[in-house]
């Protein structure tokens, strides 16, 4: 399918799909569209618009892929920049897809920023682009890019032959020419955005986290009712962290799926190092996440890296394990003993078997984010506290160290999000029975969902005078 067909599908399709528009473009700013061919330095562009390194950029063409916004502000008016994939006429297979995201970017859109390579000069691909963005009725900026120096200015001349009016000389590298292109992009933008189906309302963020391939882009698709997220067998196919303001259980969340872990971020390099990085800073902005596994392949030592990454940020949890309309009883009993064997350290996380790809218990998913979150604002009066841990200690006392048992005086509960107790001694208090301590405090106070921390805080008695 090429551009110009693409452009050609019925209003209502359209309309369909910007019923479904990202976070940030439904929370009051104006929306601007980064568009162009592979590798002519959109990602560059919009790091250079942002001020910092938030997109992931590299020399290999068809680097981004999905569609990806994010807040930027210039001479103090806020708006919304949408990096997209490369787009090009007579796309097959992944390129295709990354294409119809552009357009669905260019649908949602109230004004667009056509980046073309000014060292190359304007292709065949770029005049078909020119011809879609005719059509759409939006205003259109067109930057001429990679001019690093007065000396290819005139090249960027040539590209009044678009018809899209002036070209604006910029180097993305460098900076050069980037004010005066952004004060053209707010002379076009409106100061609110164009009607959105929207409403936002202070949704809860959660982090679709997991291996490449185990189903992220699917299941959020699978709950949009749309393609928000590109899906293919390509594995990695996600790159930035797409956010999607979506319906699940009555209530309104913003899923962020991210790109899939593979390996440590410190032995990743290129675009997946940087994709790591962006998928780790996700997580910090959300409330929870939902780690995805592939019930139907063995556990790996990656799911369980992926786990300790969320627990070890303070971040709520709830485990989904993805196709599970392939399993047969075989492996759904083998699969029962390695949850027990490789992730009983969180056997205190709400479990959901759903299928992205038919939708089997998808609307599971909405209860137990609910009892994950709530758990993670859970606060216990220091009263009630120390009344359960004198009854507790009571009965198991701590084991002694030296000859000693040290004695637990009182503790109180720091805070929440996640929940953190502070238990005072006069001793230490061995790794055990902390963990014991733990697993009282899910068991009699519940807890489901979210990861505890404890400290113990040492208080030396004084010295008795004879």
């Amino acid at each position: 399918m090429n551009i110009e067909d693409l452009a050609a599908e019925t209003h209502d399709d359209l309309a369909g799909r910007s019923s479904s528009a990202s976070g940030p473009a439904a929370g009051g700013q104006p929306v601007l569209a980064v568009v162009g061919r592979p590798n002519v330095g959109k990602s560059t562009l919009v790091n250079r618009i942002l001020g910092r390194r938030a997109a992931v950029v590299e020399d290999t063409p068809g680097v981004t892929r999905d569609r990806v916004a994010y807040d930027a502000v210039w001479n103090g008016r806020r708006f919304t920049v949408v990096d997209t994939g490369g787009w090009e006429p007579d796309a097959r297979g992944l390129a295709a897809r990354v294409a119809e995201q552009a357009r669905a970017a260019l649908d949602t859109a109230d004004g667009v920023l056509f980046v073309i390579d000014t060292t190359v000069g304007a292709t065949d691909a770029d005049e078909a682009v020119a011809r879609v963005l005719h059509r759409s009725g939006r205003p259109v900026i067109l930057a001429a890019n990679k001019v690093d120096d007065a000396r290819t200015e005139a090249d960027a001349a040539a590209l009044w032959s678009l018809g899209l009016g002036e070209p604006y000389p910029v180097s993305a590298l460098h900076g050069r020419g980037s004010g005066d292109l952004l004060d053209a992009v707010l002379a076009v933008l409106p100061e609110a955005p164009r009607e959105r189906f929207v409403e936002e309302d202070g949704p809860r963020r959660v982090a679709l986290i997991g291996r490449p391939n185990v189903g992220k882009s699917s299941l959020l698709n699978k709950i949009v009712g749309a393609e928000r997220s590109l899906v293919h067998d390509v594995a990695g196919t996600t790159r930035d962290p797409v956010d999607e303001l979506v319906t699940v259980g009555g209530e309104t969340w913003m899923f962020i799926d991210t790109a899939g872990l593979r390996r440590r971020v410190k032995e990743a390099s290129g675009a997946e190092y940087y994709s790591s990085l962006r998928t780790a800073s996700a997580l910090e902005a959300a409330e929870v996440a939902i780690v995805l596994l592939a019930a139907d392949e063995p556990i790996t030592e990656q799911d369980q890296r992926i786990i300790s990454m969320v627990t070890e940020a303070g971040r709520a949890l709830v485990l989904a394990f993805n196709k599970w309309d392939l399993l047969d009883t075989e492996r759904r009993l083998d699969l029962e003993q390695e949850i027990v064997r490789d992730l009983g350290r969180v056997a205190w996380a709400p479990r959901v078997n759903i299928s992205a790809r038919t939708g089997r218990a998808t609307d599971k998913l909405a209860p137990a984010l609910r009892t994950s979150l709530e758990s993670w604002g859970t606060r216990i009066p220091t009263g009630r506290l120390n009344a359960w841990l004198t009854e507790i200690v009571a009965a198991t006392p701590p084991p002694s160290r030296g000859g000693k048992i040290p004695r637990v005086l009182f503790a109180t509960q720091a805070g929440v999000r996640p929940p953190r107790f502070v238990v005072f001694t006069t001793g230490f208090l061995e790794s055990a029975y902390r963990r014991f301590l733990e697993r009282k405090l899910r068991e009699d106070f519940g807890f489901a969902g979210t990861p505890i921390e404890i400290s113990i805080r040492v208080r030396e008695r004084a010295d008795r005078r004879a």
